[in-house]
Formats: structure tokens, C-alpha cells, sequence
């Protein structure tokens, strides 16, 4: 195939990339590419296809000389419930997230390159206007949170036993989020100095966040499965090596940067005010801003890694890796900025405190071969919730802990295969403590991932 071709089909992935939600080792999927999915995320030290560039690229070194291309879909499918006592159980109906990926490499004389387009991240959910996560506005409630890449990886084998590796990610990103939030939550953050204000619509503030009921409904979204209303890009980069102890034993190692990307912004947000205290009228009263909302400094975390695989027979190769993920510097806040000239005009910063903790993530796995066309595989992915139970919020619950998964490759012919794996993520459940709400969120999920390869 040419390479005119492969970039085609690279820019049709690209519009077509869908938003997706609540990956499964916090933000980031258990594993990249079904190869290394069906193997419990394990990547580090054997070649794993083009997924690698999303894994370490340094296992690209890995392949024979010549060129691939890799197609593969993958869906998510998360369980998520969120209860409140006393009330009717809040069931999200963000089910089903599907995403395309393609990559395109090739190696010749020990240098191998290409270029490669995957979903890095995301969560989100989805809950009716008759749910409590509304906090009584009346309005449905939803987020999703997406992060993808465009890849272009370089490896070289400095020797028959050392490969390096580096690559260079143009980072997108994008958010969806319709948010109630109570009087006494906000009430709360602006006597702590997480709220503040300027403008002419911002002496009434205050007296807003009085009464027992919803304060504030805040709106980005675009209600599209393919885009955010909320858009931001940058970029990103790895680096990796992969190192043949002896014929059988292959140690991997890899660095991930954490993002560099914009502010997102949105200029059709909208802040929805309830006047509880009657400052500007009628008690209860709704007003609505139209603005500009903007997501201060939302990144994706660096994450470091070690691995080995180890060829135990012709037949069998077992795996295991370890990551750190590094969610605390990532993750410390949640803050937006809302600006309006409505009302005599409003300029809103707000800050969530998230204080999530770094991740250790375990991943083993092993392949067997049962035939010359037929490999199966299985592993698992054994990971830490890293969100406190004093910040997780229902609208993202990214609090998925250890997977079991399985998958299988087939040879269709000298040039062709096709590979699938399917996660199974056990429910995880956690209690927000009661000055923080006292809910409890359920969540599980299945997730599969299906890829074509062709050797060119």
C-alpha cells in the first residue's frame, strides 16, 4: 500500500474518532491494541503490532523487516450506578463507547518508523433529568472526557540485541459536561475561596447559593457521540528500549511525558443560576448566561514502566509488566472558568479539588500456541483505585480496579491475521464519606477490542 493510502485511511480514522468514556486504569485504557489487551495490558518486552507506538515503541524494533498495517475497533462497555439514600438508584446510561484505531509501520536495515492514530483516555457518564445526580434541577446530567493521539514513532536496533526508541504525539482533547451542583456544595466553595468572581453580576453571587436547593447548572456539550463541545490540542511524546537478554528473555522499558495541551474552551457554555434568596426577584427564579467556558490545564499524566516476557517454549510466552501512573501531579484539581456579559456581566474561576493518588498497575500475561495459525491468550490487570473517596463525583467515576482478559489470534494466510480480546472488570463500589455527600457508585465493566492486520 502506498503511503498516500495509509494517510487516508489515518485522517478517516481521525473524523470518525469517537469520544469514549470511563477507560479503566483511571483515564487510560487497561492496554492498547488487543494483542497486549487479551495478555492483561502486558507490552513492554515483545512485539505486540502497531499498538506498540501506544505502548513502547521500542518493541516496533521487534518486527521483521517489511511493512504492516494494523485496523482495529474496540468498544468499552461500563456498568455504572450511582445511590443516594432515600432515593431512587441513578443508573448511567453511557453503556457503550466504541473506538477506531489504525497504524501503519515499517523496519528496514534496523531503523522502523510509521505513524499511528489511538484513543489514549477518557470517562464519562450519562444520567436522566429525573435523577438525583441533578440535584433536584430537573435537567439530565452527563460528562465525557476524550484524549486521543496521532503517533509517529521511530526505533532503531543499535544492535541485534538493544533497540531505542522515541516518538512524537500530537494530543487532542475534548469534554462534554452537563453539571448541577447543590447551594450548600457551592456555598461551601466559596467560603473556602474555590469560587470566585468579578463583574457586575457577581455582588448577587452570594446570595444565589442560599436555600437548600440546586444553585448552578452548568452546560458544554454538543450532545454528539464524535466531538466535544470543549476542544483543546498539543502535544506528547515517549521514549522506550527493549533488550534480548538471550534468546528466551526480552526486558522492555518506556517513558510516557505527560501532556502538554491548551486550555479547553467552549464558546457556547452556559451557566444556569437559581436566584434561592430572591436577590434579583422572585424567590426560585432561574436566570441563564450564555459564555465561554475554559478548562484550565487538563493533562494527561507522565507514566514510567518495566517488563519482561520470557519465551518458555516454541509454543508459550509469558509476560509481566509494571507502570506507574502518575495521576497526583495530573489530577490534583478540576478547574473551570465561566465569563459572560449577561447580568451586567459575570467572570467565574472555580476550582474541584481531585487529589487523585499515583496508580501501580501490574499486568501478566502469557500466549500459547495451539497451531501455526492459532494463538490464544490470557492475563490479568491488577491495579489501585486512585480517586479518594472524598472527591469522586458520579459524573466521573473513574474508579475501575483489576480486569481479567482473554483473546486469540489467527493467521488467515502468510500475510493477514486477525486478533480480538475481551476485559471483564469486576464492579468496584465506593462511599463518599457523608460531608461529601454520603453516595455510593457501583462500577464494572466489559470491554473487547477486534484488529486486522496485513503484512504489505
Amino acid at each position: 500500500m502506498k503511503m498516500n493510502k495509509v494517510l487516508v485511511a489515518l485522517c478517516v480514522a481521525g473524523v470518525v474518532a469517537p469520544q469514549f468514556a470511563n477507560a479503566t486504569n483511571g483515564m487510560m485504557m487497561e492496554g492498547y491494541g488487543p494483542i497486549a489487551t487479551g495478555m492483561g495490558g502486558a507490552s513492554m518486552a515483545y512485539d505486540n503490532g502497531n499498538a506498540g507506538m501506544a505502548n513502547n515503541p521500542a518493541t516496533l524494533g521487534l518486527m521483521a523487516d517489511g511493512s504492516r498495517l494494523d485496523v482495529a475497533l474496540g468498544g468499552l462497555h461500563p456498568d455504572v450506578v450511582a445511590k443516594m439514600t432515600g432515593m431512587p438508584d441513578a443508573a448511567s446510561g453511557g453503556t457503550a463507547y466504541y473506538m477506531p484505531a489504525v497504524g501503519w509501520t515499517s523496519k528496514k536495515n534496523g531503523l522502523s518508523y510509521g505513524v499511528g492514530m489511538f484513543a489514549q483516555g477518557g470517562m464519562g457518564t450519562e444520567y436522566k433529568s429525573t435523577d438525583w445526580v441533578g440535584a433536584g434541577s430537573g435537567l439530565s446530567s452527563r460528562s465525557e472526557v476524550a484524549v486521543g493521539n496521532l503517533i509517529v514513532p521511530i526505533a532503531y536496533d543499535v544492535s541485534s540485541d538493544l533497540t531505542v526508541a522515541a516518538t512524537l504525539d500530537f494530543v487532542w482533547s475534548s469534554m462534554d459536561l452537563k453539571m448541577a451542583m447543590a447551594a450548600s456544595q457551592m456555598s461551601s466553595m466559596y467560603g473556602a475561596g474555590l469560587i470566585s468572581a468579578s463583574g457586575g453580576a457577581a455582588a448577587t453571587l452570594p446570595t444565589f447559593l442560599g436555600g437548600a436547593n440546586n444553585a448552578g447548572y452548568f452546560n458544554f456539550s454538543d450532545n454528539s457521540s464524535f466531538t466535544g463541545a470543549a476542544k483543546s490540542n498539543g502535544f506528547a511524546g515517549k521514549l522506550g528500549m527493549t533488550y534480548k537478554l538471550n534468546k528466551q528473555l526480552t526486558l522492555g522499558a518506556t517513558y510516557h511525558a505527560k501532556t502538554a495541551v491548551g486550555d479547553m474552551t467552549s464558546n457556547s457554555g452556559q451557566m444556569m443560576m437559581v436566584d434561592n434568596a430572591g436577590a434579583m426577584g422572585a424567590a426560585g427564579t432561574t436566570y441563564t448566561l450564555n459564555g465561554k467556558i475554559t478548562i484550565v490545564n487538563f493533562q494527561f499524566p507522565e507514566t514510567y514502566g518495566l517488563g519482561a516476557a520470557y519465551q518458555a517454549t516454541d509454543d508459550l510466552m509469558v509476560a509481566a509488566d509494571w507502570k506507574r501512573v502518575g495521576w497526583k501531579s495530573a489530577m490534583k484539581n478540576f478547574r473551570m472558568q465561566f465569563s459572560s456579559t449577561d447580568m451586567g456581566g459575570l467572570n467565574m474561576d472555580m476550582t474541584m479539588p481531585q487529589n487523585w493518588k499515583d496508580q501501580d498497575v501490574i499486568q501478566l500475561g502469557a500466549a500459547y500456541k495451539l497451531s501455526s495459525a492459532l494463538t490464544v491468550r490470557a492475563g490479568v490487570n491488577l491495579a489501585s483505585n486512585p480517586v479518594p473517596n472524598d472527591t469522586v463525583n458520579p459524573l466521573f467515576p473513574a474508579t475501575v480496579a483489576n480486569h481479567v482478559t482473554m483473546g486469540a489470534g489467527y493467521a488467515i494466510d502468510a500475510a493477514s491475521s486477525v486478533n480480538g480480546s475481551f476485559t471483564y472488570a469486576p464492579k468496584v463500589t465506593v462511599t463518599a464519606p457523608a460531608a461529601s455527600g454520603g453516595y455510593t457508585i457501583d462500577h464494572g465493566q466489559m470491554n473487547w477490542q477486534l484488529m486486522y492486520s496485513r503484512s504489505l
